[in-house]
């Protein structure tokens, strides 16, 4: 006759739990981990926001930097680029808005 017809799971099973092993994620270097693209963007936007007065791409850098600073894996040089431009969004919004920086030389004709 067949040996399938066993009414049995447990006689089947070729598994053994006395040998399993729990999963240990391998450890990562930080200088293996994938780039920061979102802090890398934000870095972008804020000094284009900044140089060229773009209040857009200041707000667009604000929002990456929140997005950056909640996805951080290395804390300590993802936190350098996320404060840097976190600081340089501030400073191009600062300059947007409240008029600081180098003015113009109007030209009356």
């Amino acid at each position: 006759m067949s040996s399938h017809n066993n009414s049995s799971p447990a006689v089947n099973d070729p598994r053994q739990p006395s040998t399993a092993n729990p999963y240990v994620a391998p450890m990562v270097r930080p200088e293996d981990l994938p780039v920061d693209y979102s802090g890398f963007i934000a870095v972008i936007f804020a000094i284009v926001g900044l140089m060229f007065k773009y209040k857009l791409c200041s707000w667009l850098a604000i929002i990456f930097c929140a997005q950056s600073l909640s996805n951080m894996r290395n804390f300590e040089n993802d936190l350098k680029q996320i404060s840097m431009a976190m600081m340089f969004a501030i400073m191009g919004l600062m300059t947007n808005y409240l008029g600081l920086g180098p003015t113009r030389p109007s030209t009356q004709g």
